[in-house]
């Protein structure tokens, strides 16, 4: 009978991905379209299904092996179209029904890493104290609470890798030894967009968008992109490539796991309200594990909001490669600065945060950097109030 090729699709985020786990084994009937495997990226992780109704006789690629686009990692022998059952490592990635609220929450913010440690060690996430925010289960939790169970108490321990993590410590090193980082620093005020997001927030809310500060400086950076285009490019030995779509990337970390840069797709076009909507979803969709990977491609301009975790100022921050810039965004805390009103120079507390430009000294200089951010702080100082 006709045999067909299971391949890693062409469009495949990134050019590397590692072979997550098997949810067949050779000799299982699976359906058209169910999974077969997960894939793993720097990125995200990714369902690759079947193309056709059939049995598994062959599967190329195992566990942990890494595979690029286009390679084959398994042969199918058609069959008939008829449903096939879901194999054991199938079933155990359906939840049961909860028994209460709590242990849906633990559930639903399972990443793919931590399902992972789960399944490796048969154990029962709601028995491990979790120390993420809403009930959320890092991978950390669960080492902790291996060493703790086999009495490894402080003794060193070596947690291996993840793909998403070591895509993540190649990918850094590349950008540093690629491009000259150089970093400006400005303050922003931003009485104004507290202000009106005080106004707001409550009829965002209504809406089912929640609307953060980081929406705002998205805004005002895509508006700062259409000023100083050259900003929004890809540096070349022979030229500078300005990109014609605005496509803005937010840093969001995933606690110990990593962090992943969701792409607000097309911002040039959005209002507030859009931007506010889109980064909601994108971020609920990045800490839950079900990011796309047209989610995460494409993107010409990063931001990285360093500051809902606390920090007032990082520098430099690796730039995200290609792109020739990345914006690093400081915690808003309230400082006494000195104004000057009818003259007299007199002290005033105002919301202020760090703004921080990196860029690649190849394709961008100080100057271009510091109209940049002005244009940023100009958007966010100047922000209409109604």
């Amino acid at each position: 009978m006709e045999l067909i090729d299971v391949v890693v699709p062409e469009n495949s985020e990134g050019t590397e991905a590692t072979v997550l786990r098997w949810l067949y084994k050779v000799g299982d009937l699976v359906a058209e379209h169910q999974p077969l495997l997960e894939l793993e990226t720097d990125k995200v992780t990714v369902e690759i299904a079947a193309p056709s109704s059939g049995e598994l006789v062959e599967i190329l690629k195992s566990e942990s092996e890494s595979v690029e686009p286009g390679a084959v990692l398994a042969r199918l022998r058609l069959r008939g179209a008829a449903a096939a059952p879901a194999p054991a490592a199938a079933q155990t990635r359906v939840e049961p029904a909860a028994t209460n609220a709590s242990a849906q929450i633990r559930s639903q913010l399972q990443s793919p890493a931590v399902r992972r440690l789960l399944a490796e060690h048969g154990l029962d996430p709601a028995s491990i104290p979790a120390s993420g925010k809403d009930g959320r289960l890092s991978a950390q939790d669960i080492t902790r609470f291996i060493g703790d169970r086999t009495g490894a108490g402080a003794a060193p321990r070596k947690i291996p890798h993840s793909a998403m993590r070591k895509r993540i410590a190649e990918h850094m090193v590349a950008s540093m030894a690629t491009a000259p980082h150089v970093t400006t620093v400005f303050q922003a005020d931003l009485g104004r967009v507290l202000k009106h997001r005080k106004q707001h927030g409550a009829a965002f809310e209504r809406e089912g968008i929640k609307l953060t500060l980081t929406a705002y400086i998205v805004f005002a950076c895509a508006r700062a992109l259409e000023a100083h285009p050259e900003v929004n490019s890809t540096f070349h030995e022979d030229a500078l490539e300005i990109h014609g779509d605005l496509n803005i990337g937010v840093g969001t970390a995933l606690g110990n796991e990593g962090l992943i840069v969701p792409v607000i797709h097309r911002a040039r076009s959005m209002d507030l309200r859009s931007i506010a909507r889109r980064l909601g979803e994108l971020v609920a969709a990045a800490r839950e594990g079900r990011l796309a990977p047209e989610d995460v491609r494409g993107g010409t301009f990063t931001i990285s909001n360093h500051g809902v975790s606390g920090s007032i100022l990082a520098a430099p921050i690796v730039i995200n490669q290609p792109q020739v810039a990345i914006l690093g965004v400081g915690k808003a805390e309230r400082r006494v600065v000195v104004d000057e009103v009818d003259g007299e120079e007199v002290l005033r507390i105002r919301s202020m945060c760090y703004l921080t430009l990196t860029i690649d000294h190849r394709a961008l200089d100080g100057f271009q950097a510091n109209t940049f951010l002005s244009s940023v702080v100009g958007t966010l100082e100047s922000w209409p109030l109604d």
